[in-house]
């Protein structure tokens, strides 16, 4: 047995940054994450407002050991989020994690948008209750890799042409499917009553991230979250065929996460999602 399967298809409480030491190198095909913006989010235990220059410090520590037990070929899609008062957040902890890998893609992940045109707001935000700044409709992956260099497979996640004409017009455009872009439309599902976590993003976040990395055929992708929360990761990767490894912290969100991943709640799940 590989070391590595002693981490599969488990939830595991802890710090991700020790818990990620232990691993074998080169042993991860896709890191998918959120981590906590550290801007006053109430989390369950975790304190959301550490000084940013040590944020900033962790994020590298972070990033380093991503680096290491990541395949040369594979992938890891980062998000984070900003306050509307500081758009720049975002791009400085994802330059600190670039010292370690390269940034290949930033895909803009659309929460909210309206279109005045159509008379129609779709999707879900935070109410910003200020009158200097915006509501803030969407927020960052930034897809890193080793090198820059790994393919990816964009037409899993494409989209059907508006014009069919196009379809045969190039060589390339074979079926009705085009490159989706870097702006996801991902809305929130509506939620009755209180999140069971502040900061959860949807399954079909990590979902799109994984089919675009690859399905390889014939080899079954590892797929981590180091800050898994709820399980959107996990429950994405095994729906996928995936194997996952979580790693939560906080004792609550490791019940919460693998309740939500028991067979009864992901039978259910598979059904609605």
């Amino acid at each position: 047995m590989k070391k590595i399967d002693l981490f599969k298809n488990k939830v595991i409480c802890g710090d991700c940054i020790e818990l990620m030491r232990e691993m074998p190198g080169k042993s991860v095909d896709v890191i998918i994450t959120s981590p906590p913006y550290n801007i006053g989010v109430k989390y369950n235990s975790h304190k959301d407002n550490m000084p940013f220059e040590e944020y900033l410090d962790w994020m590298e520590r972070f990033g380093k050991e991503c680096f290491r037990i990541l395949k040369e070929d594979g992938s890891f899609f980062f998000n984070i989020g900003d306050k509307p008062s500081d758009e720049l957040r975002s791009l400085k902890v994802a330059e600190r994690i670039n010292k370690s890998f390269k940034i290949q893609n930033t895909i803009n992940w659309v929460k909210s948008i309206a279109v005045p045109e159509e008379n129609v707001n779709i999707g879900h935000y935070k109410p910003v209750n200020s009158k200097r700044y915006l509501n803030n409709g969407h927020e960052f992956i930034f897809h890193f890799t080793k090198k820059g260099n790994v393919e990816i497979d964009k037409l899993s996640i494409g989209v059907p042409y508006q014009d069919k004409s196009n379809i045969g017009r190039w060589g390339h455009a074979k079926k009705d499917l085009r490159d989706r872009g870097d702006m996801w439309f991902i809305p929130y599902e509506t939620v009755n009553g209180n999140k069971p976590h502040p900061a959860m993003f949807p399954v079909k976040l990590p979902e799109m991230c994984i089919k675009l990395h690859g399905l390889k055929k014939g080899r079954k992708l590892v797929v981590l979250d180091p800050f898994l929360g709820a399980g959107s990761t996990a429950l994405a990767s095994k729906r996928l065929g995936c194997d996952y490894i979580g790693v939560e912290i906080d004792k609550k969100y490791c019940k919460l996460s693998q309740n939500l991943l028991s067979e009864t709640s992901l039978k259910n799940w598979t059904k609605n999602g």
